[in-house]
């Protein structure tokens, strides 16, 4: 499998089983490449991906990312196994260390150095013993990196990286780090409002969890951003650059600035313009590579 050129990352918990379900399938008619769901305190995603491989065809599914600290490195292997077996080889199993607060205030672990802590994870991985039915091609892993040890980790263990909450400058200096043989597989949140007080209203409510995780914070400094950057909601200079904002053409000027910078796939995540839960459908078809 490859990723493609332009997929789709969201939540679903918003929607029920058979909506859920729906969404895919408008997606794959669509011509989107890849759908990707998050693990955090909603739906298991390997059964919500198990249940919408079995209603798709062509539809790729990624977990953008599952968590380390969710499941011990032999369970994760046979998930992997099983969900690539299972959807006739659609699987890419995208891999995250989450936040500290996620894994010690929520689940109650002790999080350890990420990159050590990935490290030794896909040691494990690899060693784990695994009986059932393979698919015919080993499944792919992408890891949840943002600077560069990780980077270098992903490129070194794994197909690629996909990292989250990140304009195109963080998507040259990933390349930079990869390689030209890693995939490339940023996340984007687009955001169909052209009226920048409503746009940058909706962006400071989507940004706000993202805004008190070290992780996050680290890696915008990384590209230049400060602690002024992070107050208040966020700068308007750090909002514009996270969020793709305004009409169809600037939507997808950012798209291409990613891609310009070495992206091989970038996976829009499309906000509602009222600020609620759930991918604005709107844009979605408005992008869609059918469409072209």
């Amino acid at each position: 499998m490859k990723p493609g050129r332009l997929g789709v990352w969201t939540w679903l918990d918003s929607l029920g089983a058979h909506d859920a379900v729906d969404f895919a399938q408008r997606l794959e008619a669509w011509g989107y490449s890849t759908l990707w769901v998050p693990e955090a305190v909603g739906r298991d995603p390997f059964t919500l991906l198990a249940h919408i491989a079995a209603n798709t065809e062509r539809l790729q599914l990624a977990t953008g990312i599952a968590s380390i600290y969710a499941r011990d490195a032999m369970t994760m292997n046979a998930s992997q196994q099983t969900l690539a077996e299972l959807s006739g080889g659609r699987f890419l199993l995208g891999l995250g260390v989450s936040h500290a607060p996620m894994v010690t205030g929520v689940r109650g672990h002790d999080y350890g150095k990420p990159v050590t802590t990935m490290r030794n994870y896909l040691d494990t991985m690899e060693k784990a013993t695994y009986l059932g039915p393979r698919s015919k091609d080993a499944p792919p892993i992408v890891l949840a990196a943002l600077r560069p040890r990780m980077l270098a980790l992903a490129a070194e263990r794994s197909q690629g990286a996909h990292p989250y909450f990140v304009p195109p400058e963080h998507t040259e200096r990933a390349r930079e780090i990869l390689g030209p043989d890693r995939w490339l597989c940023p996340e984007q949140k687009v955001l169909l409002e052209t009226n920048a007080s409503n746009a940058r209203t909706v962006a400071r409510k989507s940004m706000a969890i993202y805004l008190n995780l070290p992780n996050y914070l680290n890696s915008l400094k990384w590209l230049g951003f400060d602690d002024a950057d992070f107050q208040a909601g966020g700068s308007d200079r750090l909002i514009d650059r996270i969020i793709a904002w305004g009409d169809e053409k600037a939507i997808q000027k950012r798209i291409q600035e990613h891609h310009d910078a070495g992206a091989d796939h970038v996976c829009i995540q499309a906000l509602r313009p009222d600020g609620e839960m759930g991918p604005d459908e709107r844009i979605l078809e408005v992008l869609a590579p059918g469409q072209a």
